[in-house]
């Protein structure tokens, strides 16, 4: 039969995009369609405009800290407005990158939901097109609970574009969003309250890190508060949101930002056209060639029960690509993937935690070092740093890094590749150091800790 498309993609976010002009890279015959924005999640409302929002964060802390090295600033003053419109041009400029991107791999752009008519047929904007086959790169989206008062809370996709600066922040979670948000807010010059209803912030990390990172959030002032439910949210008559607790209290707010979670963009695709199965949790089911129940449908990235991280979703995209048209293995390596929280300080981590670890080898030594680094011997400021590495005794080999500390993201870079390559403590016993940074601890640390 003949096709209008060797593939269909729908959504043209990072996986999307590059699953498309990888498979047009091999002379297939590729149109991708997206309802929302290109680049999908990460470049419009997640890590590049969040990113963006940190080193606005950061400043606060550079003014004040200046002072130690001989620094009279004047007193400084944020103005909101200039840093949303100033990240909402840089996001355009990188759609129109995207649209390039697209244009000059000639991969066909349709604009509007695409929906599933059937297992060939993709629908945009009231026109059909036929398919040989069909990728679901549609991402995930924020999930708010039902409860009285939701409508008056802000999402993650929305927190960038606030009218006017909120003096008064509550963020409800404590994940990766809700952790970089309460400190983007507090960095700016909000009072942030964060709110969790377990007993540590970021559920999935080691719980040596977890408890430093959250040490270091109260110190800088964010009001972090465990085991603790929201029961109804009112609207006030001054437009405040009034915050009544599960446990009692009651809170005043300009802005709650809701960071519980994310699921699967699955709504109106079509699905029940075809058969395509879900997880317990809802996300798409596919093998390890991405291959969904329904044999010609694929799903890659966040729709995915994988990691939600945008380098995977990429990495996917060139995979699957390259398996189906230019005849390589579908294979990824999801061990040691680096990870970053762009919390204040950062947290980076690569390979085990502690406890993953412990219960995997039965010789498990651990290294640790936690410091006041040398910026702020003169900075005044009393942020702490954290290192450690964990190490297979029988083996030598490095299961797992983790840090809390300033750049801590792009530091784990490096190690993450000498985790890959299967670095041993003796190769890091081996490395000189670059002295004075505090990443040259990580090659530096002889003694083991107890547990």
């Amino acid at each position: 039969m003949q096709y209008d498309y060797d593939l269909f993609v729908i959504g043209a976010g990072s996986g999307g995009v590059r699953a498309s002009r990888v498979a047009a890279s091999f002379g297939a015959k590729v149109a991708v369609c997206e309802d929302r924005y290109l680049g999908g999640t990460c470049v419009n409302v997640g890590c590049v405009p969040k990113k963006l929002y940190v080193y606005a964060a950061e400043y606060s802390t550079h003014f004040r800290e200046g002072a130690g090295f001989g620094w009279q600033t004047a007193q400084a003053n944020f103005d909101w407005a200039t840093l949303r419109d100033n990240k909402s041009a840089e996001i355009s400029r990188l759609n129109g990158i995207y649209d390039g991107i697209l244009e000059r791999a000639n991969v066909d752009v349709k604009t509007g939901r695409g929906r599933i008519v059937d297992a060939h047929t993709v629908e945009v904007a009231g026109k059909q097109y036929t398919t040989e086959r069909i990728l679901l790169a549609v991402g995930g989206q924020p999930s708010i609970p039902d409860f009285s008062g939701n409508e008056y809370v802000v999402s993650s996709n929305e927190i960038f574009d606030l009218d006017k600066f909120p003096e008064r922040v509550v963020v409800v979670g404590a994940g990766y969003i809700g952790v970089e948000f309460a400190g983007i807010f507090n960095g700016l010059g909000a009072k942030v309250t964060q709110l969790h209803r377990g007993d540590l912030i970021l559920d999935g990390f080691d719980i040596e890190v977890r408890r430093f990172a959250a040490a270091e959030m109260i110190k800088k002032g964010i009001d972090l508060r465990f085991q603790t439910h929201v029961d109804s949210i009112e609207k006030q008559t001054d437009g405040t949101l009034k915050i009544n607790l599960k446990e009692g209290d009651v809170l005043i707010a300009d802005v709650v930002l809701y960071a519980t979670g994310r699921v699967p963009q699955l709504h109106d695709l079509g699905l029940e056209n075809v058969n395509v199965a879900l997880t317990a949790s809802g996300h798409v089911e596919v093998n390890n060639r991405f291959q969904t129940s329904e044999e010609n449908i694929y799903a890659l990235g966040d729709v995915t029960q994988g990691m939600a991280l945008t380098p995977v979703a990429l990495a996917e995209g060139m995979a699957l690509a390259k398996s189906l048209y230019n005849d390589e293995a579908c294979k990824i390596d999801y061990s040691n993937i680096a990870t970053t929280v762009f919390c204040q300080p950062n947290i980076g981590t690569v390979g085990m935690t502690e406890q993953q670890a412990r219960a995997e080898y039965p010789n498990v030594v651990k290294y640790r070092s936690e410091f006041r680094s040398m910026k702020h011997t003169l900075s005044g400021s009393e942020e702490r740093t954290l290192m450690k590495l964990l190490v297979d005794g029988d083996s030598d080999k490095v299961i797992g890094v983790h840090m809390v500390g300033a750049d801590a993201g792009e530091i784990m870079q490096g190690i993450a590749i000498a985790l890959k390559a299967g670095a041993t403590k003796a190769d890091f016993d081996a490395t000189v150091g670059i002295h004075p940074t505090a990443a040259e601890e990580f090659v530096t640390m002889r003694e083991p800790v107890a547990d």
